[in-house]
């Protein structure tokens, strides 16, 4: 990443192509040859003539950018190709399916076409591979063969394109065969919450820590403050490259080279998220839906030991199957899954579960709550948002804001909203009975004697009303109190005597909050408002401070009256006395 590089924004990022298929079938090479690049990075990986690591590549075909993520095809390295496939967006990113028309189909491209199958992969080309060494007419059968391995998968469908990396062969047909694909896949999802799952993490020279990976969610751009890793260590965006652009800023479904400020190397590895702050749900506990592989040779339950596989991330896991004990192969059902370690996760993140003792795939899932109730066995995940209202009774639009991974509530809550909150139907109900039961005595209930939940319905409910720090029933006041009110209000900030014979009616109206009593004088709350007007206005004119005599001036008052109010606005932290002043208080602004 240098300094001095053109800086732009990126528009239109270029779409992912992920390579998948079985080891020494021709992956590398056929990236090599459309790119002009070799993704194999390790001297080791050219030694040996074996993708051990991701790769990365990219070029341009008649004004389509593709980025190709080279994934490792033996089976001993099948986490490195999760960690190249886990964190893509499946609807705006492509497979390159590779297989080699002199072998045909192998162990591994099964595997690698269940896990791409799992992960929910929606497009992808079939390149058929060193389609020199064999005739056509076993070209024909090879690919003829694929038609009943691919049926029922992503695949099926999908070109067929017979390919030599040696001599060219085929190379222009696979070109517009991926610029057709890649013209069919959807835009990047934009969420508002940018996660980059890192997938490699190295110094480079100039600038410091660098990430790589695939950008989803959102936007980031140079100058964003950052959150990385399970510790949400706390970094700083230095600069941004993408297909080997400097850029100002990222959109989300491009691959993309991230350095960052405020962290070292060593504190950072794959599997790390690099979040926006504040914008996501951490969790290390989450209820999906998962399917099990049909041909698997026993059941999945929580004896097992497992690998989870989400984003680059891998991590050992366990499980437990809700509602029944295990499920068989074949089957679709609900787990619960606990991992040691908090992840940024959302509703629809995708996963694969792999044994590892038997070190085989088993199941591939969707994440449907990253935030479940505690009893698993009450569990019942379907991906309704409502659910997660009704299960907990009441939550605040933000928490589940950041449960859902969205920035706007779906319309089938709109009539769950109470104020900042949502409150199933029961909760409601509950909390309406209790308030009711808390104002049948006229002096009302104090406000901070309630729930947050409780204040939040209280605003909203008919018949009740706050009187200073009390909220009562509307209209529950005999005759002799309504009279004294309508006395103290028309008095406004300049209150006559009550009569003798209204004095405990007064006493009880300041019991219930209804009235205020400063320094021995009764006021109407309104005229305690009007006061607290008046004095942000002579602050607004003179914020270093007014005295009484100002005061008692723009209120129209006598000192009788004018240090009684006062003395309420200094109560309620509105104004601050400091000497002869009053200046502004930390509440006059609320």
């Amino acid at each position: 990443m240098s300094a001095g590089a053109d800086v732009t924004t990126v528009v239109d990022p270029h779409r992912i192509v992920v390579t998948a298929g079985h080891v020494d079938h021709g992956k590398s090479s056929l990236v090599r040859a459309l790119t002009g690049t070799d993704p194999d990075r390790l001297a080791e990986e050219h030694r040996r003539g074996l993708t051990l690591e991701l790769g990365f590549a990219f070029t341009e075909i008649d004004g389509c950018g593709l980025s190709f993520v080279d994934v490792p095809g033996h089976a001993r390295y099948v986490h490195n190709m999760l960690a190249g496939v886990g964190a893509l967006d499946r609807d705006s990113s492509a497979v390159l399916f590779v297989v080699a028309a002199d072998e045909g189909w192998m162990a591994q491209t099964e595997e690698h076409l269940r896990i791409l199958d799992l992960l929910g992969a929606t497009h992808g080309v079939i390149a058929l591979t060193r389609a020199d060494l064999v005739e056509a007419d076993a070209r024909e059968r090879v690919a003829g063969s694929l038609e009943g391995r691919i049926a029922g998968t992503f695949l099926a469908g999908a070109p067929v394109v017979p390919v030599s990396s040696v001599t060219g062969e085929g190379l222009d047909d696979l070109r517009r065969a991926l610029v057709d694909t890649v013209g069919r896949l959807t835009p990047p999802t934009d969420r508002g919450r940018a996660r980059l799952w890192v997938d490699r993490a190295f110094t480079a020279t100039g600038s410091g820590t660098v990430v790589t990976g695939t950008l989803t969610g959102g936007v980031l751009r140079v100058d964003d403050a950052v959150e990385v890793g399970p510790r949400r260590r706390a970094a700083r965006v230095r600069g941004l490259q993408s297909n080997g652009r400097e850029l100002a800023a990222v959109g989300p479904g491009g691959r993309v080279a991230i350095a960052l400020s405020g962290i070292d190397r060593d504190e950072v590895e794959r599997g790390d998220a690099v979040i926006a702050p504040d914008r996501w749900w951490h969790t290390s506990t989450v209820d999906a839906s998962v399917v099990v592989l049909d041909d698997l040779p026993h059941e999945v339950s929580r004896r097992g030991a497992f690998t989870w596989h989400i984003g680059s991330r891998s991590v050992p896991v366990r499980i437990r199957v809700l509602g029944q004990e295990a499920l068989g192969p074949g089957a679709e059902g609900f787990v619960r899954i606990h991992s040691p370690v908090d992840l940024p996760l959302l509703p629809g993140d995708r996963f694969v579960l792999r044994e590892s003792g038997r070190d085989e795939t088993v199941a591939g899932g969707v994440v449907l709550d990253v935030d479940p109730i505690r009893r698993a066995s009450e569990a019942r995940p379907d991906g309704d948002p409502r659910r997660l209202v009704v299960e907990r009774g009441a939550v605040t639009v933000d928490d589940l804001l950041a449960r859902l991974g969205v920035d706007a509530l779906p319309e089938s809550l709109s009539g769950l909203r109470v104020g900042d909150w949502l409150l199933s139907e029961e909760r409601l109900a509950e909390v309406a009975a209790r308030l009711d039961a808390l104002t049948e005595d006229p002096a009302g209930v104090d406000l901070a004697s309630l729930t947050d939940v409780e204040r939040a319905v209280a605003v909203t409910r008919d018949g009740l009303e706050t009187a200073g720090n009390r909220l009562r029933r509307m209209g529950m006041v005999d005759p002799d109190q309504q009279r004294v009110l309508d006395h103290l209000r028309e008095g406004g900030m300049t209150p006559s005597d009550v009569a003798d014979g209204d004095r405990r009616a007064v006493g009880d109206l300041v019991r219930s909050g209804a009235l205020v009593r400063s320094e021995g004088v009764t006021f109407h709350p309104d005229a305690i408002d009007a006061a607290v007007t008046v004095a942000r206005e002579l602050l607004r004119a003179a914020p270093e401070g007014f005295t009484v005599s100002v005061f008692r001036e723009a209120t129209g008052t006598t000192r009788k009256f004018a240090l009684p109010l006062l003395a309420e606005l200094d109560r309620r932290a509105m104004t601050r006395r400091r000497g002869d002043q009053r200046i502004a208080g930390p509440r006059l602004d609320d």
